[in-house]
């Protein structure tokens, strides 16, 4: 939750407005307004209407009178765009009666129908040392420098992020009455693209009420030479409560004039929002504080706003809190985890005694113990795990059985789990048994046998079917008897041979 205070300093009247925030949703907490004779001096008004409502810290906007300011349209040529703000300068110095040096400005853009067109740049410009002395009499005043000075009615247009209805295609005008002056600024879809300050206000009516909406008409004429005519026109300020108002400017302007439509705010009484129309610019100068403001700001340059370490001071004890949150949660979540670490270590090391147990015969929970103990199970193995031999040494040792004068195919050889199968051909089937023969003397084959023998179709040649097992039974033990003396022995090649 945030807070936002506004402090419009008018003609005759000094009103404040202290606005709450928070997600999506802004409320007027507080509303306060003196006459500028409550007190000898300005300072001593602006301290008694705004001091109680400011908290250290929070943010403060004011505005400057708009008869102190200087607005300025000017037009920058399209290929000029990307050095708008080399430009710009030069173009705001010719049209000033004094150095931009010894100013402050703020600018902005505004919509073009096409790429090609000029850019057409509306531009605020106050002296800087009316700017200086308006931050000096908030700060003396309230303690607080002001973030935001607002040019004039130009602030206006934040009302928009609360009444939707002025942030609609424009144009649309807002005129401002005072005792003792009036402004009228002109937006579209919400944004200021026009603004004007009158010398005269509410002040003589209804004596003075022809002058004044003459004043109206001129400053509209003035508009129109950019722009059409405003579709309708909402009063706000002192005299936008005055009996008739509406209809007489209406008369008079030959536009709808209305008052100011509901703003949506929560938690807000109905007196505050009855009175919104009276404070209507010190609530947009606070609303201007929000995250998306409109309008402009005059703190810019030499005169930027620099939040200090006060407010850092103020937040201490918040930031204390949340720092302790933060470490205690860490602390927490350290000892959680090491926690479940623990009894995840318990529980493995309850799971490897059991298997230990099981298969080596003696339970233990150390992992070094236990893969020791794997290594000598490893080593005095009776069975090699990789085979002692394959279909290449069958090949090889069917081979060297078959004599060279001999004219023997082979069909078909599988292996399979150490299982041989040899289909072949030979002469005759006392050749097929001398091959088996051979093979018998092989170490590493077991039950060499011939399971069938039939003559080959239209030869007289004999086809037989053998079969045998690949098995070194000997090898095993050999191996383990070497790795306990401590010597390697040499391996055994499937026919028996070094």
């Amino acid at each position: 939750m945030a807070k936002y205070l506004g402090i419009d300093i008018g003609s005759n009247q000094v009103r404040a407005v202290l606005l709450r925030t928070s997600y999506r949703r802004v409320a007027i907490e507080a509303m306060t307004e003196l006459d500028r004779t409550a007190a000898p001096t300005l300072d001593e008004v602006v301290r008694m209407a705004a001091a109680p409502l400011v908290s250290a810290g929070e943010a403060v906007a004011v505005n400057l009178e708009g008869d102190r300011t200087f607005i300025r349209r000017v037009e920058i040529p399209a290929t000029a765009q990307k050095q708008l703000e080399e430009v710009l300068p030069y173009e705001l110095e010719a049209e000033l009666p004094f150095e931009l040096s010894e100013a402050v400005f703020d600018h902005a853009t505004l919509r073009r129908a096409s790429d090609e067109e000029p850019l057409a740049v509306f531009a605020v410009v106050a002296r800087t040392d009316d700017v200086r002395a308006r931050i000096a009499l908030i700060k003396d005043s309230i303690a607080e420098e002001p973030e935001r000075i607002a040019p004039g009615g130009l602030s206006l247009a934040s009302l928009s992020g609360i009444i939707p209805e002025l942030g609609a295609p424009g144009p649309i005008a807002i005129f401002d009455l005072e005792d003792g002056r009036s402004e009228l600024v002109i937006l579209d879809r919400g944004e200021p693209v026009f603004a004007r300050t009158l010398s005269r206000g509410t002040a003589g009516l209804p004596n003075s009420a022809p002058l004044l909406a003459r004043e109206f008409r001129q400053s509209l004429a003035a508009w129109r030479m950019n722009g059409a005519a405003p579709e309708v026109a909402y009063l706000v300020g002192a005299g936008a409560s005055t009996p008739g108002a509406e209809q007489f400017f209406a008369g008079e302007l030959g536009v709808p004039v209305a008052a100011l439509p509901p703003a949506r705010l929560d938690e807000t009484t109905a007196e505050h929002l009855a009175a919104l129309p009276r404070f209507a610019k010190a609530a947009s100068l606070a609303l201007s504080l929000t995250a998306r403001p409109r309008g402009y700001n005059l703190r810019r340059g030499v005169l930027a706003y620099e939040r200090g370490y006060g407010f850092l001071r103020e937040k201490i004890p918040l930031l204390g809190a949340l720092g302790a949150v933060v470490v205690v949660s860490f602390f927490f979540g350290a000892f959680a985890e090491l926690r479940a670490l623990a009894q995840e270590r318990t529980t493995l090391e309850a799971a490897l005694s059991t298997v230990t147990k099981d298969i080596f015969g003696q339970a233990t929970s150390d992992a070094q113990r236990a893969r020791e103990l794997l290594d000598k199970t490893a080593v005095a193995a009776d069975e090699d795990p990789l085979p002692h031999a394959d279909a290449f040494d069958a090949m090889v040792q069917l081979a060297q059985a078959v004599p060279e004068s001999m004219t023997h195919d082979i069909e078909e050889l599988d292996v399979q789990r150490g299982h041989v199968s040899i289909h072949g051909i030979v002469p005759t089937i006392p050749d097929a048994q001398q091959i088996a023969a051979s093979l018998k003397n092989v170490r590493c084959f077991q039950d060499v046998k011939i399971t069938r023998t039939t003559q080959e179709v239209g030869t007289d040649r004999q086809k037989y079917a053998m079969e045998f097992e690949i098995k070194c039974p000997a090898e095993g033990k050999e191996k383990a008897a070497a790795a306990a003396s401590g010597s390697a022995s040499p391996s055994a090649s499937p026919g028996g041979k070094p």
